[in-house]
C-alpha cells in the first residue's frame, strides 16, 4: 500500500474522529439540556404545589376564625348566663343566713316577730323562676346547619382532591393500551383465559401444536400486540400468587430449549420484574437488581416509554416506582411477557389478570 492511500486512509480517520468528537460535544450538550429542562419542571411543580397548600392554609385560617368567632360569642353568653346565676345564688344564700339567725332569735325569743315579709320571699322566687327559664343551656347553640355544611364542603373538597390523586394514574392511564396474550407464543403447561386477558399454570402438558414462536422450556407468554413507539401503560393483577414475573421483550428473545438465554431478563433483549418467596428482583442483561420492598402488592403496573426509553415497573396503589431501566433507545418493538409460575403445592394457583380498560393509545 503507498503513502497516498495511507495518507488518504488517515484523512478519513481524522474525519470519523472529529464526527464522533462531534456527536460526544452534542451528547453532552443535550444531556446538559435535559437536566436543565427537568430541574424547570420540577421547580413548577412543587411552586404548584406550594401555591395549592397556601390556597387551603389561608381557606383554613378564614374558616377557623368564622368558628372561632362563634364559639367566644357562644362562651361569652354561657359565661354572662353563669354569672347571673352566681348573683342569684350569693343573694338566696344572704336571705338563708338571714332566715337562720331570725329563726334562732325566734327560738331563744318565742315571742319575737319575723322581719321577713312574704313580698320578699315571693321576689326571690319569682326571680328565681325568671333566671332559669332565661339562662337555660340549650338557648346558647352554634349555628348547626352552618358547621354542617362547612363539614360537608370539606369532605367534598377531600373527595375532590383524592380523585385527582395521584396525578401521575391520571398521565399514566391516559397511556393504557389493551393487550391479549397470544396463544402460539405459551408454554403448553399455561392456560389462558378466552379473552386472551388472564395466564395461569396448569401441572398437564396440552396437546397442542409446536408453533415456532411457542416457549417450550420456559413458562412464559407474549402478547399478540407489539409496541414500537409512543407510551404504553398496562396494570396487573398478581393477587394472591407468590411467585411471578412479568416484564416486556423484543420478539427475538430466544423461546426453545432450557438455556437461560429463554428466561426473561437473563439476556439484553429483555427487562422484567420477579416476585419470589417475598423478594422482588429486577432483571436485564443476567444483572439482578433485589428491591428493598417488603410488602406483597397485589396490582404491578407496567410503563415503557419509546420516547423517554424507559421501562418503569410500580405498585399501582400509590403509583410509587419500584424500578426503572433506562434503555435509551429501543431497537425493536416490544411485547408484554408473563410468567405466572408453579403451582407451588397449591399456593400459587391464581392467574395474573390483565387490567387495563380498553383506551387510545397515547403516541405522545
Amino acid at each position: 500500500m503507498g503513502s497516498e492511500a495511507l495518507e488518504k486512509q488517515q484523512e478519513d480517520l481524522k474525519k470519523r474522529q472529529e464526527a464522533v468528537k462531534y456527536r460526544l460535544r452534542k451528547l453532552s450538550a443535550r444531556q446538559s439540556e435535559i437536566t436543565k429542562q427537568s430541574s424547570s419542571i420540577r421547580e413548577s411543580i412543587i411552586l404548584k404545589y406550594q401555591e395549592m397548600r397556601d390556597v387551603l392554609d389561608e381557606d383554613l385560617r378564614t374558616t377557623l376564625s368564622h368558628l372561632e368567632m362563634e364559639e367566644r360569642a357562644a362562651v361569652s353568653a354561657l359565661d354572662g348566663f353563669m354569672e347571673t346565676n352566681c348573683s342569684l345564688i350569693q343573694e338566696i344564700e344572704q336571705e338563708l343566713d338571714r332566715l337562720t339567725l331570725a329563726m334562732e332569735q325566734i327560738q331563744l325569743q318565742p315571742q319575737t316577730m319575723s322581719f321577713f315579709s312574704n313580698t320578699e320571699l315571693e321576689d326571690i322566687e319569682d326571680r328565681v323562676l325568671e333566671t332559669l327559664t332565661l339562662t337555660d343551656p340549650s338557648h346558647v347553640t352554634l349555628d348547626q346547619a352552618k358547621s354542617e355544611q362547612i363539614q360537608n364542603l370539606t369532605h367534598n373538597l377531600l373527595q375532590l382532591i383524592q380523585s385527582q390523586t395521584p396525578l401521575i394514574k391520571k398521565l399514566l392511564h391516559s397511556y393504557s393500551t389493551e393487550v391479549h396474550l397470544n396463544p402460539d407464543s405459551a408454554h403448553p403447561k399455561l392456560r389462558l383465559s378466552s379473552g386472551g386477558d388472564s395466564v395461569s399454570y396448569s401441572d398437564t402438558w396440552q396437546d397442542i401444536p409446536d408453533h415456532p414462536t411457542r416457549f417450550d422450556s420456559t413458562l412464559y407468554v407474549l402478547s399478540t400486540q407489539a409496541f414500537s413507539y409512543g407510551r404504553h401503560y398496562i396494570e396487573l393483577d398478581v393477587s394472591g400468587k407468590s411467585y411471578w414475573e412479568l416484564g416486556v421483550t423484543y420478539p427475538t428473545i430466544p423461546r426453545k430449549g432450557p438455556s437461560e438465554a429463554c428466561w426473561l431478563g437473563r439476556g439484553e433483549e429483555s427487562w422484567c420484574m420477579e416476585y419470589f418467596d417475598g423478594e422482588y428482583t429486577a432483571w436485564h442483561g443476567g444483572i439482578p437488581h433485589q428491591l428493598p420492598v417488603l410488602k406483597r402488592y397485589s396490582h404491578i403496573g407496567v410503563l415503557c416509554s419509546f420516547p423517554a426509553g424507559q421501562v418503569m415497573f410500580l405498585e399501582v396503589g400509590k403509583m410509587t416506582p419500584l424500578f426503572s431501566f433506562c434503555v435509551g433507545t429501543f431497537t425493536d418493538s416490544l411485547h408484554l411477557a408473563l410468567c405466572p409460575g408453579h403451582d407451588h403445592n397449591g399456593t400459587n394457583t391464581k392467574p395474573i389478570v390483565i387490567c387495563n380498560a380498553p383506551s387510545p393509545t397515547s403516541d405522545l
